[in-house]
Protein backbone atom coordinates (compact mmCIF):
# COMPACT_ATOMS: atom_id res chain seq x y z
CA UNK A 1 0.00 0.00 0.00
CA UNK A 2 2.88 2.61 0.35
CA UNK A 3 4.79 1.40 -2.62
CA UNK A 4 1.77 2.75 -4.57
CA UNK A 5 1.11 5.84 -2.00
CA UNK A 6 4.56 6.77 -3.34
CA UNK A 7 4.29 5.89 -6.53
CA UNK A 8 1.12 8.06 -6.73
CA UNK A 9 2.98 10.79 -5.21
CA UNK A 10 5.72 10.64 -7.55
CA UNK A 11 3.83 10.70 -10.89
CA UNK A 12 2.02 13.74 -8.95
CA UNK A 13 5.37 15.89 -8.48
CA UNK A 14 5.93 14.70 -11.72
CA UNK A 15 2.85 16.12 -13.38
CA UNK A 16 2.97 18.92 -11.44
CA UNK A 17 6.64 19.99 -12.55
CA UNK A 18 5.44 19.17 -16.11
CA UNK A 19 2.35 21.65 -15.54
CA UNK A 20 4.91 24.29 -14.56
CA UNK A 21 7.50 24.05 -16.95
CA UNK A 22 4.43 24.57 -19.69
CA UNK A 23 2.91 27.09 -17.91
CA UNK A 24 6.22 28.91 -17.50
CA UNK A 25 7.09 28.26 -21.04
CA UNK A 26 3.75 29.75 -22.33
CA UNK A 27 3.92 33.14 -20.32
CA UNK A 28 7.57 33.73 -21.60
CA UNK A 29 5.97 33.08 -24.97
CA UNK A 30 3.37 35.28 -24.11
CA UNK A 31 5.32 37.78 -22.95
CA UNK A 32 7.85 38.45 -25.22
CA UNK A 33 4.41 38.57 -27.84
CA UNK A 34 2.92 40.94 -25.50
CA UNK A 35 6.23 43.28 -25.23
CA UNK A 36 6.59 43.33 -29.43
CA UNK A 37 2.93 43.68 -29.80
CA UNK A 38 3.45 46.78 -27.99
CA UNK A 39 6.65 47.81 -29.40
CA UNK A 40 5.21 47.42 -33.20
CA UNK A 41 4.35 51.04 -34.83
CA UNK A 42 1.36 48.95 -36.53
CA UNK A 43 1.69 51.40 -39.76
CA UNK A 44 3.84 50.13 -42.63
CA UNK A 45 7.49 51.56 -42.47
CA UNK A 46 6.50 52.88 -46.55
CA UNK A 47 3.90 54.87 -45.23
CA UNK A 48 6.10 56.36 -42.22
CA UNK A 49 7.03 59.93 -41.88
CA UNK A 50 10.72 59.74 -40.86
CA UNK A 51 11.87 61.98 -37.77
CA UNK A 52 14.26 65.26 -38.67
CA UNK A 53 17.43 64.70 -40.74
CA UNK A 54 20.47 65.27 -38.28
CA UNK A 55 22.69 68.34 -39.95
CA UNK A 56 26.25 66.82 -39.15
CA UNK A 57 27.66 70.46 -39.83
CA UNK A 58 26.36 71.42 -36.47
CA UNK A 59 27.50 69.94 -32.69
CA UNK A 60 23.92 69.07 -32.03
CA UNK A 61 24.04 66.18 -34.47
CA UNK A 62 27.46 64.68 -32.57
CA UNK A 63 27.76 62.88 -29.45
CA UNK A 64 31.42 63.42 -29.41
CA UNK A 65 33.48 65.62 -32.17
CA UNK A 66 36.57 67.25 -31.25
CA UNK A 67 36.47 69.11 -34.46
CA UNK A 68 33.01 70.69 -34.53
CA UNK A 69 32.82 70.94 -30.75
CA UNK A 70 36.15 72.73 -29.98
CA UNK A 71 37.14 69.33 -28.01
CA UNK A 72 40.57 69.02 -27.85
CA UNK A 73 41.54 67.01 -30.85
CA UNK A 74 45.31 65.54 -30.23
CA UNK A 75 47.05 65.07 -33.79
CA UNK A 76 49.21 62.33 -32.38
CA UNK A 77 45.78 60.06 -31.37
CA UNK A 78 43.97 58.47 -34.42
CA UNK A 79 40.91 59.32 -35.02
CA UNK A 80 37.75 56.88 -34.38
CA UNK A 81 34.56 56.80 -35.77
CA UNK A 82 32.05 55.47 -33.19
CA UNK A 83 28.51 54.41 -33.94
CA UNK A 84 26.21 53.34 -30.85
CA UNK A 85 23.81 50.67 -31.08
CA UNK A 86 20.41 50.28 -30.11
CA UNK A 87 18.69 52.94 -27.30
CA UNK A 88 15.30 53.30 -28.93
CA UNK A 89 12.29 50.93 -28.04
CA UNK A 90 9.60 51.78 -30.70
CA UNK A 91 6.10 51.93 -30.24
CA UNK A 92 4.42 54.79 -32.42
CA UNK A 93 7.77 55.50 -34.54
CA UNK A 94 9.95 53.04 -36.25
CA UNK A 95 13.32 55.08 -36.39
CA UNK A 96 14.81 57.73 -33.18
CA UNK A 97 14.83 60.95 -32.77
CA UNK A 98 18.30 62.71 -32.84
CA UNK A 99 16.43 65.26 -30.25
CA UNK A 100 15.48 62.67 -27.74
CA UNK A 101 16.66 63.01 -24.38
CA UNK A 102 16.22 59.81 -23.17
CA UNK A 103 18.33 58.62 -26.17
CA UNK A 104 20.74 60.84 -25.40
CA UNK A 105 20.96 60.20 -21.59
CA UNK A 106 21.50 56.01 -22.74
CA UNK A 107 24.12 57.05 -25.09
CA UNK A 108 26.00 59.16 -22.75
CA UNK A 109 24.98 56.40 -19.78
CA UNK A 110 25.66 53.27 -21.20
CA UNK A 111 27.28 53.18 -24.72
CA UNK A 112 29.87 55.59 -24.17
CA UNK A 113 31.45 55.02 -21.39
CA UNK A 114 31.50 51.00 -21.93
CA UNK A 115 32.06 50.76 -25.90
CA UNK A 116 33.39 54.08 -27.00
CA UNK A 117 35.87 54.62 -24.14
CA UNK A 118 38.28 51.99 -24.41
CA UNK A 119 39.26 53.75 -27.50
CA UNK A 120 39.75 57.02 -26.20
CA UNK A 121 43.01 56.81 -24.48
CA UNK A 122 44.65 56.96 -28.03
CA UNK A 123 41.85 58.20 -30.12
CA UNK A 124 40.04 61.19 -31.04
CA UNK A 125 36.45 59.50 -30.81
CA UNK A 126 33.58 61.14 -32.88
CA UNK A 127 30.43 59.52 -32.45
CA UNK A 128 27.46 60.52 -34.66
CA UNK A 129 23.49 61.11 -33.36
CA UNK A 130 21.84 59.19 -36.43
CA UNK A 131 17.77 58.17 -36.58
CA UNK A 132 18.35 54.60 -35.34
CA UNK A 133 16.09 52.06 -35.87
CA UNK A 134 13.83 50.68 -32.85
CA UNK A 135 15.02 48.08 -30.66
CA UNK A 136 11.53 46.28 -32.69
CA UNK A 137 13.23 45.97 -35.95
CA UNK A 138 16.04 43.37 -33.97
CA UNK A 139 13.74 41.47 -32.97
CA UNK A 140 11.88 40.46 -36.23
CA UNK A 141 13.29 39.80 -39.79
CA UNK A 142 10.23 41.23 -41.53
CA UNK A 143 10.19 43.79 -44.22
CA UNK A 144 9.34 47.12 -43.16
CA UNK A 145 11.21 46.50 -39.81
CA UNK A 146 14.38 45.67 -42.76
CA UNK A 147 13.59 48.58 -44.19
CA UNK A 148 13.92 50.71 -41.16
CA UNK A 149 17.12 49.86 -40.45
CA UNK A 150 18.33 49.95 -44.14
CA UNK A 151 17.26 53.61 -43.84
CA UNK A 152 19.32 54.45 -40.42
CA UNK A 153 22.27 53.43 -42.59
CA UNK A 154 22.14 56.73 -44.61
CA UNK A 155 22.40 59.05 -41.55
CA UNK A 156 25.70 57.19 -40.93
CA UNK A 157 26.88 57.78 -44.39
CA UNK A 158 26.43 60.78 -44.35
CA UNK A 159 27.99 61.37 -41.12
CA UNK A 160 30.95 59.28 -41.92
CA UNK A 161 31.55 61.25 -45.09
CA UNK A 162 31.84 64.48 -42.92
CA UNK A 163 34.28 62.99 -40.78
CA UNK A 164 36.37 62.30 -43.16
CA UNK A 165 36.71 66.03 -44.25
CA UNK A 166 36.50 67.31 -40.64
CA UNK A 167 38.88 65.27 -38.52
CA UNK A 168 41.86 66.37 -37.09
CA UNK A 169 44.39 63.22 -36.68
CA UNK A 170 47.06 62.80 -38.94
CA UNK A 171 47.67 59.37 -41.13
CA UNK A 172 45.14 56.59 -40.52
CA UNK A 173 41.31 56.16 -38.84
CA UNK A 174 39.77 53.44 -37.09
CA UNK A 175 35.85 52.68 -37.57
CA UNK A 176 33.78 51.06 -34.29
CA UNK A 177 30.22 50.12 -34.22
CA UNK A 178 28.28 48.25 -31.81
CA UNK A 179 25.70 45.78 -31.96
CA UNK A 180 22.70 47.82 -34.52
CA UNK A 181 25.78 50.49 -34.71
CA UNK A 182 28.12 47.39 -35.84
CA UNK A 183 25.69 46.49 -38.53
CA UNK A 184 25.54 50.36 -39.50
CA UNK A 185 29.55 50.09 -39.99
CA UNK A 186 29.51 47.27 -41.65
CA UNK A 187 27.87 48.62 -44.62
CA UNK A 188 30.07 51.73 -44.37
CA UNK A 189 33.38 49.56 -44.50
CA UNK A 190 31.99 47.58 -47.50
CA UNK A 191 30.42 50.55 -49.44
CA UNK A 192 32.80 53.65 -48.89
CA UNK A 193 35.94 52.69 -47.36
CA UNK A 194 36.88 49.34 -49.15
CA UNK A 195 35.49 50.86 -52.59
CA UNK A 196 38.55 53.72 -52.52
CA UNK A 197 42.13 52.43 -52.58
CA UNK A 198 43.12 54.81 -50.48
CA UNK A 199 40.87 54.86 -47.84
CA UNK A 200 41.32 51.54 -47.36
CA UNK A 201 44.96 52.11 -47.08
CA UNK A 202 43.99 54.16 -44.17
CA UNK A 203 41.87 51.85 -41.92
CA UNK A 204 43.83 50.74 -38.89
CA UNK A 205 41.17 48.51 -37.88
CA UNK A 206 37.37 47.95 -37.82
CA UNK A 207 35.59 46.59 -34.65
CA UNK A 208 32.27 45.23 -35.17
CA UNK A 209 31.18 44.35 -31.78
CA UNK A 210 27.89 42.22 -31.02
CA UNK A 211 27.39 41.82 -34.52
CA UNK A 212 27.21 38.74 -36.89
CA UNK A 213 29.00 39.33 -39.82
CA UNK A 214 29.55 37.04 -42.82
CA UNK A 215 32.48 35.13 -43.35
CA UNK A 216 31.89 35.73 -47.23
CA UNK A 217 32.52 39.68 -47.01
CA UNK A 218 34.88 39.65 -44.02
CA UNK A 219 36.68 36.33 -43.62
CA UNK A 220 40.30 35.87 -43.72
CA UNK A 221 40.06 35.86 -47.11
CA UNK A 222 36.82 37.94 -47.78
CA UNK A 223 35.49 40.02 -50.44
CA UNK A 224 35.88 43.63 -48.66
CA UNK A 225 38.34 43.17 -45.14
CA UNK A 226 39.96 40.01 -44.17
CA UNK A 227 38.76 39.19 -40.54
CA UNK A 228 41.83 39.43 -37.71
CA UNK A 229 44.09 36.82 -37.38
CA UNK A 230 46.79 38.20 -34.67
CA UNK A 231 46.48 41.30 -32.36
CA UNK A 232 49.51 43.26 -34.39
CA UNK A 233 47.52 42.65 -37.87
CA UNK A 234 45.96 46.31 -39.13
CA UNK A 235 43.47 46.96 -41.81
CA UNK A 236 41.07 44.25 -40.52
CA UNK A 237 38.19 43.66 -39.17
CA UNK A 238 37.77 42.16 -35.25
CA UNK A 239 33.97 41.45 -34.97
CA UNK A 240 31.78 39.14 -32.72
CA UNK A 241 28.96 38.50 -31.12
CA UNK A 242 28.96 36.80 -27.43
CA UNK A 243 26.18 34.96 -25.62
CA UNK A 244 26.90 33.58 -22.12
CA UNK A 245 27.94 29.71 -22.05
CA UNK A 246 25.03 28.80 -20.26
CA UNK A 247 22.29 30.20 -22.53
CA UNK A 248 22.34 28.38 -26.08
CA UNK A 249 18.84 29.44 -26.39
CA UNK A 250 20.28 33.32 -26.37
CA UNK A 251 22.50 31.80 -29.29
CA UNK A 252 20.20 30.37 -31.42
CA UNK A 253 17.57 33.59 -30.99
CA UNK A 254 20.43 36.09 -32.02
CA UNK A 255 21.54 33.67 -34.81
CA UNK A 256 18.15 33.27 -36.08
CA UNK A 257 17.56 37.16 -36.19
CA UNK A 258 20.93 37.93 -37.69
CA UNK A 259 21.07 39.74 -40.72
CA UNK A 260 24.04 41.42 -43.11
CA UNK A 261 23.75 43.41 -46.11
CA UNK A 262 23.34 41.99 -49.94
CA UNK A 263 23.66 45.39 -51.91
CA UNK A 264 21.57 48.10 -49.97
CA UNK A 265 19.06 45.66 -48.60
CA UNK A 266 19.28 43.61 -45.42
CA UNK A 267 18.99 39.54 -45.76
CA UNK A 268 18.59 37.09 -42.99
CA UNK A 269 22.35 35.24 -42.68
CA UNK A 270 20.74 31.80 -42.14
CA UNK A 271 23.32 29.30 -42.66
CA UNK A 272 25.79 31.22 -43.53
CA UNK A 273 28.96 31.13 -41.83
CA UNK A 274 29.85 33.99 -39.58
CA UNK A 275 33.28 35.07 -38.91
CA UNK A 276 34.37 35.00 -34.62
CA UNK A 277 37.01 37.16 -33.76
CA UNK A 278 38.23 36.72 -30.25
CA UNK A 279 38.78 39.83 -28.00
CA UNK A 280 40.80 38.10 -25.54
CA UNK A 281 42.83 36.45 -28.33
CA UNK A 282 42.92 39.24 -31.23
CA UNK A 283 42.50 37.06 -34.25
CA UNK A 284 40.34 34.50 -35.08
CA UNK A 285 40.57 31.24 -33.11
CA UNK A 286 38.35 28.18 -31.60
CA UNK A 287 40.86 28.29 -28.83
CA UNK A 288 39.46 28.88 -25.81
CA UNK A 289 40.94 31.87 -24.06
CA UNK A 290 41.19 31.43 -20.40
CA UNK A 291 40.01 33.78 -17.54
CA UNK A 292 43.82 33.88 -16.53
CA UNK A 293 44.89 36.05 -20.00
CA UNK A 294 41.53 38.37 -19.95
CA UNK A 295 42.52 41.80 -19.37
CA UNK A 296 39.64 43.20 -17.15
CA UNK A 297 36.16 43.37 -17.79
CA UNK A 298 34.00 46.61 -16.31
CA UNK A 299 30.96 47.94 -16.01
CA UNK A 300 31.22 51.40 -16.98
CA UNK A 301 27.71 52.48 -16.75
CA UNK A 302 27.08 56.27 -15.39
CA UNK A 303 31.04 56.86 -15.36
CA UNK A 304 31.25 60.71 -16.93
CA UNK A 305 33.40 60.53 -20.18
CA UNK A 306 37.62 60.74 -19.77
CA UNK A 307 37.13 58.99 -16.25
CA UNK A 308 38.89 55.44 -16.46
CA UNK A 309 36.99 52.52 -14.85
CA UNK A 310 38.48 50.60 -12.37
CA UNK A 311 38.80 46.98 -14.60
CA UNK A 312 38.31 43.49 -13.19
CA UNK A 313 41.02 40.94 -15.13
CA UNK A 314 41.41 37.23 -15.12
CA UNK A 315 37.69 36.91 -15.01
CA UNK A 316 36.50 36.27 -18.44
CA UNK A 317 36.67 33.31 -20.66
CA UNK A 318 35.71 33.12 -24.21
CA UNK A 319 35.58 30.61 -27.58
CA UNK A 320 34.18 30.67 -30.37
CA UNK A 321 32.11 28.33 -31.51
CA UNK A 322 30.19 27.71 -34.51
CA UNK A 323 31.07 31.60 -35.71
CA UNK A 324 29.53 32.78 -31.72
CA UNK A 325 31.55 33.76 -28.81
CA UNK A 326 30.67 31.89 -25.81
CA UNK A 327 31.39 33.50 -22.40
CA UNK A 328 31.70 32.70 -18.47
CA UNK A 329 31.63 36.06 -17.14
CA UNK A 330 32.27 36.78 -13.50
CA UNK A 331 29.72 36.17 -10.82
CA UNK A 332 29.83 39.93 -9.81
CA UNK A 333 26.49 41.55 -9.46
CA UNK A 334 27.84 44.31 -11.55
CA UNK A 335 27.48 41.83 -14.93
CA UNK A 336 24.26 40.64 -13.92
CA UNK A 337 21.47 41.26 -16.75
CA UNK A 338 19.13 43.93 -15.31
CA UNK A 339 16.60 46.60 -16.38
CA UNK A 340 13.43 46.45 -18.31
CA UNK A 341 13.17 43.61 -20.80
CA UNK A 342 13.82 45.85 -23.54
CA UNK A 343 17.03 46.34 -21.58
CA UNK A 344 17.67 42.76 -21.80
CA UNK A 345 17.60 42.76 -25.38
CA UNK A 346 19.54 45.66 -26.04
CA UNK A 347 23.81 45.73 -25.42
CA UNK A 348 24.51 44.90 -21.78
CA UNK A 349 25.00 47.56 -19.46
CA UNK A 350 28.68 46.87 -18.82
CA UNK A 351 31.80 45.09 -21.22
CA UNK A 352 33.61 42.17 -20.44
CA UNK A 353 36.16 42.96 -22.86
CA UNK A 354 37.08 46.66 -21.88
CA UNK A 355 40.63 45.95 -21.29
CA UNK A 356 41.01 43.64 -24.23
CA UNK A 357 39.17 45.49 -26.73
CA UNK A 358 41.63 48.31 -25.26
CA UNK A 359 44.98 47.07 -25.36
CA UNK A 360 44.01 45.48 -29.35
CA UNK A 361 43.24 49.50 -30.10
CA UNK A 362 46.71 50.58 -29.25
CA UNK A 363 48.67 47.59 -29.98
CA UNK A 364 47.18 47.72 -33.81
CA UNK A 365 47.75 51.65 -33.68
CA UNK A 366 51.30 51.38 -32.90
CA UNK A 367 52.06 48.39 -35.59
CA UNK A 368 50.28 51.23 -37.81
CA UNK A 369 52.42 53.93 -37.06
CA UNK A 370 55.44 51.47 -37.57
CA UNK A 371 54.64 49.94 -41.35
Amino acid sequence: MWTQILKKRRLSLVIGALIGAFVTLTWMYLQNDIHRNYLDPKIPFQVYSPPRAPDYAKPAAWYLNPQIAGYYADPRKVDVFFVHGTTFNGGRDWLGRIDSKGIDEDVHRIHLPNYAAPFSIMGNVYAPKYRQASLYTQLTLREDAREARQFAYRDVEAAFRVFLTKRKGGRGFVVVGVEQGGLMAERLLRDVVASDPELKSQLVAAYLLEVSVPERQFGTEGLFFPACLSRSQVGCALSYLSVEANRPDKALQRQQKAVYWEGDRLEPLNAQKAICVNPILGGVSEEAAEAKISLGATNATGLEWGVEPALIPRKVAARCVRGVLVVDKPGSPSFNDAGTWEDRRKVNFYNLFYGDLQEDFQVRWTAFRNV
